[in-house]
Order: structure tokens, then C-alpha cells, then sequence
């Protein structure tokens, strides 16, 4: 994949921009999307969805009473194969589970339509968690975006990464704010970067024995 050469704000500008062009195509959608009613796009923060004002439905798997298997049936039409294996569990009671489908179905628009312009930021954004229940989404509605899963499961977000596999990572951002700091036993520094100034995109070298990798401003790793 090719070096991403943008800052994390920049790559959500994208997201926000596809986002909206989901949010106006999804009336067009099939019959028991049309039973969901309006679009439950979320509200962007950073330009993607924040857990806190997002105004559908939670796509994860519910923590409390859900319907059964078989009560998962739309008002009209009916759910193929696929659209109920995405469902189980993950509809609450008194919900209509036409509405949790359409939040799943308008994720894998987003990556789908993320990765059409620009895989990493499309992979940047399942890492860093963005774009919420992505990888139940891809694995059961949209398998063709498996490839963007795959590469995410590779990488690692921002923050402290315990133990991770020693390689080079590049970061998919090119922010100027973004440091790393791979440490061993006792918390002795093995490598660090950038250096004041730098202008990315960047690559870290984490060698073998790191205990822990710690960045901040990077938004995501993945494999160089």
C-alpha cells in the first residue's frame, strides 16, 4: 500500500464527505431498509461518528434483553441469510430490528465508499475505531471489503501497544505531532521518534524484545 500523506483531520474530512453522500443514497435502498424509516447516519465528530450523539441504533452485539432468531423479521419483505446471521443478538427488545440492519448496511457503505478514495484512510479508520462494528459488518454484509479488514487486523491505534511484533510499522498519518517511544525491561528506551520538526509520512522501527510501543499523534500503525 502507498505511504498515506495526509493528517488524521485531513482523512476524516474524507470520511465526513462519504458519509454524507451515504447519508442521501439511503433512501434508495432495499425493501426492508425502506421499513427502518429515515437514515440513522451518525452525527460526525472528527468528522466520523461519535458513540456519545450517534442517533441510531447501536450496531454491537446488545448487552440486555434481545429479540430471538426468530422474531427477526422486518415489517415488510424479508431478511436474507446474511442479514440474519449480522442480527442475532444485536437486536434489543421493542426494536425494529430493520433499523439496526440499515446502521450495518451504512457501515459497510462508508468503508466501502472510504476505501473506493483512499484504502488507508479506510483502514486508518476501522483501527482507530471510527468506524464503530466494522469488522461484524464486513465479515457478514459486506465480505467484499475483507481486504480493509485484513490490513486492520494487522495494525494497531494509537496509544501504548503491549508486546507488539518487532518490524517496521509505518503510521497512517503524516502529522508533525506524532512521537513514539519503544521500550524493554525496566522501561528502557529501545528506539524513539520522530525528531523535533520531522514531517512525515513516518515509519517506526520496533525491535525485537519490545515490551511496550507508545505513540501519540500517529493515529494508527500498520506493517510498512
Amino acid at each position: 500500500m502507498r505511504p498515506l500523506h495526509r493528517r488524521p483531520a485531513a482523512a476524516a474530512a474524507v470520511l465526513a464527505a462519504l458519509i454524507a453522500v451515504s447519508a442521501c443514497s439511503s433512501s434508495s435502498g432495499s425493501s426492508h431498509d425502506n421499513a427502518a424509516g429515515a437514515s440513522h447516519s451518525p452525527a460526525p465528530t472528527r468528522s466520523i461518528p461519535d458513540p456519545e450523539t450517534e442517533t441510531g441504533p447501536d450496531p454491537s452485539p446488545s448487552k440486555g434483553p434481545v429479540l430471538p432468531d426468530a422474531r427477526l423479521t422486518p415489517a415488510t419483505g424479508s431478511f436474507s441469510k446474511k442479514d440474519k446471521a449480522y442480527l442475532s443478538g444485536r437486536v434489543p427488545k421493542n426494536m425494529d430490528p430493520a433499523a439496526v440492519l440499515q446502521t450495518g448496511q451504512e457501515t459497510c457503505q462508508r468503508v466501502a465508499r472510504t476505501a473506493e478514495h483512499d484504502k488507508d484512510a479506510a483502514v486508518g479508520a476501522v483501527i482507530a475505531g471510527d468506524i464503530p462494528d466494522a469488522k461484524a459488518a464486513i465479515t457478514l454484509l459486506c465480505p467484499a471489503q475483507k481486504p480493509v479488514l485484513k490490513a486492520a487486523e494487522a495494525g494497531f491505534p494509537d496509544g501504548t501497544r503491549k508486546e507488539p511484533a518487532a518490524g517496521t510499522y509505518r503510521a497512517l498519518t503524516d502529522s508533525a505531532d506524532c512521537t513514539w517511544r519503544a521500550t524493554g525491561v525496566g522501561g528502557k528506551v529501545l528506539a524513539s521518534g520522530p525528531s523535533s520538526g520531522a514531517k512525515g509520512p513516518f515509519s517506526a522501527k520496533v525491535p525485537a524484545g519490545t515490551e511496550k510501543f507508545t505513540s501519540s499523534g500517529c493515529y494508527a500503525w500498520v506493517p510498512a
